[in-house]
């Protein structure tokens, strides 16, 4: 662990991890998506970290660096994802701050342990891609970030600042432009670089579904129906918002049904088999076979399975009387979190998609099914698993890259704790100054702050509205997933506001123009120097977007915590 775990790379995670998490929280919230910020806190860190001190800085410490400032990301994605959805059926006063921070910390606590006690198997034993963690782990490795990536990141940082300001703030500029009057849809271009970014980072095909899935809701369901006499403008709005929620829903269960359930039965079966076979064939216990002592490792193992029941018991304890859970139901929700813990961690590996408000879901869903419990108490539930997948995703991402670099796994488990903590507090922090800011009506289908999945959940508690939509679109996502289409991102199209969709779409094509540009400009050069040109100007891309979607979502942060300060004083 030395000279990678460094006190200025913990003070550094520490910083960028409460600007990521505040960031996340506000992505998360605003457009029902949170893109991976561990290429940016890669970059970041490496940049920060040779800034600091060019001559002793060494990957493994900016990988370490990074970990600790990408953990609360998907801390923060955990709460934005299900607890949006309680101030959506008017239970928003009912949270009080205690109860998000025991949530966030027991969810954190959960995803560290399982991610300790599944690190060994899918990152050394199934060898996973985690394609993420991988291209983390090259971009520390090929990037130099000097003093022109940070003038790249910190400038698109700025700009997207001083946007915000003049757009939410003096109102200097206007949230929409080239607005239409089209009945029960919201087209426009919203005023932001975010979302321009956004489209950016996603990547081409992905949004192109995206944008495939607003056209069928927005003018194939809810201009379409109505002109067909199928059904007036309210119903057709909700058959397209059911339709988007039921794929949303369909490709989270196909991701547990082909990509994690196998596996799982093959490994279960399989480690049994083979403790059978050793059993037989050694006709000894492992105690005996020291004479009657364990071995240095198997005491290690020992000590880890007691701290990690330990950390268990104590977020038991912090759950029951915190959120008021039944001890029973407290049991049966940590262990679903921390089975939750290896789906997530397998849907990562192999695809890079953590459907972790599906797996808060399934685990509401369980509860619900046997236990006397209250609507929000439910989404405390659900809550409580999805930051534990949040955090296990990201964790094993961050294994995988320390795998390739060969950075000590224990200074990243370390680190990630840390961030863990770091990201909890914030998360909590800004979810809370967003709400006290724009109050709970500014949460939901149409209104400032979308929280898509957030939706989702509350749906699932009250009652879906329209069930035949919902099944229909739950089958299509499912189908459409097992034949290797990505359907999460059609059924997002299909529920999120046409303008939102249509900015991403506008963040495309800003990246096919440039991606043409840059390729004509290369074209007389030989292919070595093509391909280095390439990766730089992919990275500079990256810097930039990066920084537009940070700026713009921290300074969102930044002004719902100054309109918090007015109302509390005025």
């Amino acid at each position: 662990m030395k000279g990678q775990l460094t006190l200025r790379g913990i003070i550094i995670g520490c910083a960028g991890c409460a600007l990521i998490t505040a960031s996340s929280v506000y992505v998360a919230l605003k457009m029902g998506a949170l893109p991976w910020p561990i290429i940016f806190a890669a970059l970041l860190s490496l940049f920060v970290l040779k800034a600091v001190s060019r001559n002793q800085t060494t990957l493994n410490e900016a990988n370490v660096t990074h970990t600790v400032m990408s953990s609360g990301a998907m801390v923060a994605g955990g709460l934005a994802f299900t607890i949006p959805g309680a101030w959506m059926l008017g239970a928003g006063r009912e949270i009080e701050p205690g109860q998000l921070m025991v949530i966030a910390l027991a969810g954190s606590a959960v995803g560290l342990v399982a991610s300790i006690a599944f690190r060994r198997h899918f990152i050394e034993r199934a060898r996973l891609e985690y394609p993420l963690g991988q291209a983390a782990a090259e971009t520390l490795k090929a990037g130099d970030a000097g003093e022109k990536a940070g003038v790249k990141l910190f400038g698109a940082m700025g700009f997207a600042a001083v946007w915000s300001v003049l757009r939410d703030g003096f109102k200097i500029i206007p949230s929409m432009v080239a607005q239409l009057p089209i009945p029960g849809v919201v087209f426009g271009v919203y005023a932001s670089p975010m979302m321009v970014a956004v489209g950016f980072l996603v990547g081409t095909g992905a949004v192109l579904v995206w944008f495939a899935g607003a056209l069928l809701a927005n003018f194939g369901i809810i201009v379409g129906f109505p002109l067909l006499g199928l059904a007036d403008v309210n119903a057709s709005q909700q058959i397209a918002s059911c339709l988007g929620m039921g794929c949303m829903m369909g490709c989270g269960i196909a991701v547990i049904v082909r990509d994690i359930a196998p596996l799982g039965a093959k490994t279960l079966f399989g480690k049994a088999k083979q403790a059978q076979t050793s059993a037989h064939r050694l006709g000894l216990t492992a105690a005996s076979a020291t004479g009657g002592r364990f071995s240095q490792p198997q005491m290690r193992v020992w000590y880890r399975t007691g701290a990690g029941i330990f950390v268990f018991a104590c977020a038991a304890v912090a759950v029951c009387i915190t959120l008021e859970l039944p001890l029973g139901v407290t049991a049966v929700v940590l262990i679903a979190a921390f089975v939750a813990c290896a789906m997530s961690a397998q849907s990562v590996g192999q695809t890079s998609i953590d459907p972790m408000e599906i797996f808060g879901l399934i685990a509401l869903f369980l509860v619900a099914a046997f236990a006397d419990v209250t609507e929000l108490q439910l989404f405390f539930v659900a809550a409580i698993v999805a930051v534990a997948c949040g955090l296990a995703g990201d964790v094993m991402n961050d294994f995988k890259a320390g795998a390739v670099l060969g950075t000590d796994p224990r200074a990243q488990w370390v680190g990630q704790a840390i961030g863990g903590m770091v990201g909890s507090v914030v998360a909590v922090f800004a979810i809370i100054a967003l709400l006290q800011a724009y109050g709970p009506d500014a949460f939901g289908p149409g209104r400032e702050f979308v929280s898509a999945q957030a939706s989702v959940v509350a749906t699932m508690v009250t009652g879906v509205p329209n069930m035949p939509a919902f099944l229909i679109g739950a089958t299509v996502g499912f189908v459409l997933y097992l034949l290797r289409f990505p359907a999460m991102m059609l059924g997002l199209g299909m529920y999120l506001p046409f303008y939102l969709s249509f900015t991403a779409f506008l963040g495309v094509l800003v990246k096919t123009a440039a991606d043409l540009i840059q390729r004509r400009h290369m074209a007389h050069l030989p292919a070595q120097d093509q391909e280095k040109r390439k990766r730089a100007w992919d990275e500079s891309g990256l810097l930039v977007a990066s920084g537009l979607l940070g700026g713009e979502s921290i300074m969102g942060i930044i002004l719902a915590m100054m309109l918090t300060g007015v109302a509390f004083f005025s």
